[in-house]
């Protein structure tokens, strides 16, 4: 019984007999003196020790039937049989039993010593409990789902194990009047937690505290104070869709749906999304969201799936100054990028290369990520910035278009000059237009 290095009575013990007798013992008592032929008693009976304390046991049997004096009895400890040399003989009719720097029970509805004549009959049993008193509970922690109910966790003690069953009971209140409540739906979200589902106040302070008991002792956890408004989370956003942008092959467009059930509460929400490849159990996650319900993730590998996620975090709850509590990601949705060189709508096509240079579509790759950097930067999410970078797209496109036209007219009679100055002209009035759209846009 002792946890830790066995005692004596552990290193003697034989072949324990099957679990379930042994539990009964404790849970429905052993015999007693007069429940059969071999009336007998142990003493004391069902003692609750600490751990490193000694137990003195007597066994007395009364009667005189064949086998059943003292000199015929002996010990078991959850079924197995202690070493005679633990026992002695205090009279015709009475067997001791010393047990020294007693450790844990192995169970907590505590461990079996038995008294049993030389047959192996049992004679009399008695529940031993050895361990610790409750420790203080400590670090309660509390949402709300819409407003709606109240959960809680804590943590049961410094150390934990007290080797005994200890109960734990969350009580709250409200803060300035009001009686003390218990909790009653336990282990809803793990071993240490309750659940509140109703009748709950908003705009008043709760006080919340854990008391733990057992056999040794009891223990109160500080109090926590808390509002309901401040501890408020939602489901995940529902309807996450993520789909390509045309042709474009690194990026996905991500489209989300706010919360309903607060819709009729004020409130502020940010969002954030999480990504990963699908063969990879590494997200990367995109904090700047912000209060949007659509995002476009860029610089994403081509031709390769991915697995996307939201969550959102409901705060200022009707002027609450607390920063909210995230929710729980939602289901993945998975969407693939186009393979690099696939056609899409709006999709920039190559030309080939003259004279072992650069593909004519490079400068206009290089300036498309120097926006998407820009757009990273300063811009974030924004749906206003989108629209501006399809814009802007849009018309290099066209000028990547009026280069080639030009330099076919032209033919082999263009030079180098004249060529970089087609492009350049080109790229201006496409630059213009283009912030002339932004200013309409703005």
């Amino acid at each position: 019984m002792p946890a830790g290095r066995p005692g004596p009575a552990a290193q003697s013990a034989r072949r324990p007999p099957p679990l379930l007798p042994l539990l009964l013992l404790c849970v429905l008592g052993a015999p007693r003196a007069g429940s059969g032929a071999h009336t007998a008693v142990i003493s004391p009976q069902d003692p609750t020790l600490l751990i490193g304390s000694s137990l003195q046991a007597t066994c007395s049997v009364h009667g005189d039937p064949p086998g059943a004096t003292a000199e015929g009895l002996y010990w078991t400890l959850n079924g197995r049989r202690l070493a005679p040399e633990l026992s002695r003989v205090l009279n015709a009719s009475t067997l001791a039993l010393a047990l020294a720097n007693l450790n844990g029970s192995r169970q907590q509805s505590g461990d079996n010593l038995v008294c049993h004549a030389r047959d192996g009959s049992i004679l009399a049993g008695s529940c031993l409990y050895v361990g610790l008193p409750p420790e203080k509970p400590f670090n309660i922690s509390c949402w709300s789902k819409n407003m709606k109910d109240l959960t809680c966790r804590w943590t049961p003690g410094a150390h934990g194990e007290t080797f005994l069953h200890t109960n734990y009971s969350l009580k709250y209140k409200l803060r300035w009047y009001g009686q003390d409540n218990t909790c009653e739906e336990y282990h809803t979200v793990g071993p240490h937690s309750c659940h509140v589902p109703k009748d709950l106040a908003l705009f008043t302070p709760y006080e919340i505290w854990v008391e733990a008991t057992n056999r040794l002792g009891s223990a109160r956890s500080d109090v926590l104070t808390l509002d309901i408004l401040d501890v408020v989370t939602t489901d995940p956003p529902p309807d996450v869709h993520v789909s390509r942008v045309g042709g474009l092959e690194d990026q996905l467009s991500v489209r989300w749906v706010s919360p309903p059930a607060l819709k009729d509460f004020l409130f502020q929400a940010k969002y954030q999304i999480r990504y990963r490849v699908e063969d990879s159990v590494d997200w990367k996650v995109v904090d700047d969201v912000s209060n949007q319900t659509s995002c476009r993730l860029a610089g994403l590998k081509p031709g390769t799936v991915y697995f996307v996620q939201v969550r959102c975090n409901p705060f200022g709850i009707y002027g609450s100054k607390k920063a909210g509590i995230w929710s729980e990601w939602s289901h993945p949705t998975a969407a693939s990028t186009p393979r690099s060189g696939e056609a899409g709508p709006g999709s920039p096509r190559a030309t080939p290369s003259r004279g072992g240079g650069e593909p004519s579509s490079g400068p206009v790759r290089r300036e498309l990520k120097q926006f998407l950097g820009w757009l990273k930067k300063h811009a974030y999410c924004s749906n206003l910035s989108f629209r501006l970078y399809d814009q802007w797209r849009a018309w290099m496109q066209k000028s990547h278009k009026t280069r080639n036209q030009v330099g076919r007219s032209r033919g082999c009679a263009r030079g180098p000059a004249s060529s970089a100055s087609s492009a350049s002209t080109s790229r201006e009035a496409a630059a213009k237009a283009w912030v002339t759209s932004c200013t309409v846009l703005r």
